[in-house]
């Protein structure tokens, strides 16, 4: 199969769908506000918590504005949160070029919204196992794989595609949406892809070096292990 390359890309694009799944929440409510001000008709996606969040900030304009990823793809999330945003139509959307008339077709097809920005945290891997008293459970249980798949699929079509990781930003492309009729420009683009790939770099680094770090002995008594006939 032949590598989706692309010659000709917009500057500006108008922040539209909005997909959220926060596991650090600070900034949400400036945030919200500040996207539904520059664009009173956008429309966020997000997950359990995070839903739960903007539907109570939001108040009367959460009917318009929020849809639930579940509701939105038609899959319920896994018992415990272990799947929530690993659908086709999610990453469609995150991936399609909307000048691509095949894409386009794509979007159409399957009843999908392309997504223009992506605001994600991940799990607190770090901070989890610096923990005193931290288990190898622990560690495994805070391994994010939702978040990190949905933050490269984000930055690598930051052709069209905004991703916020870090809240420090939020502020400085409110402003901008507010200032720019909604749009959002490629060199903005640009630079939080760069800062989302760096924070999952990090991310995969920190799990790695964990792992390297002990050894299965260390963890006995955490697991009954049963063996198999």
């Amino acid at each position: 199969m032949a590598v989706n390359k692309v010659g000709t890309i917009d500057d500006r694009v108008k922040v539209k769908t909005v997909l959220m799944s926060l596991s650090d929440k600070s900034g949400l409510d400036a945030l919200a506000r500040g996207l539904l001000r520059a664009n009173p008709g956008i429309l966020f996606l997000s997950t359990g918590g995070t839903f739960a969040a903007l539907r109570a900030l939001l108040g009367e304009s959460a009917h318009a504005a929020l849809r639930q990823v579940s509701e939105y793809t038609g899959q319920p999330e896994m018992q415990g949160g272990l799947v929530k945003t690993l659908d086709f139509k999610i990453y469609l959307g995150l991936l399609s070029e909307t000048y691509n008339t095949a894409h386009t077709s794509d979007l159409e097809r399957a009843g999908a919204a392309a997504i223009d920005m992506v605001v994600a945290n991940l799990y607190p891997f770090e901070a989890t196992v610096t923990r005193t008293g931290a288990t190898l459970e622990d560690a495994r249980a805070n391994i994010d794989i939702g978040g990190p798949c949905m933050v490269r699929a984000a930055a690598k079509n930051f052709h069209r595609v905004a991703v916020l990781t870090d809240p420090s930003d939020y502020p400085v492309v409110v402003e901008e949406l507010e200032t720019q009729n909604g749009d959002l420009r490629l060199a903005t683009r640009y630079r939080l892809a760069q800062k989302a790939f760096r924070l999952i770099a990090r991310y995969d680094e920190g799990i790695a070096g964990y792992l390297e770090s002990t050894q299965l002995a260390d963890h006995r008594g955490i697991y009954a292990i049963r063996n198999g006939d």
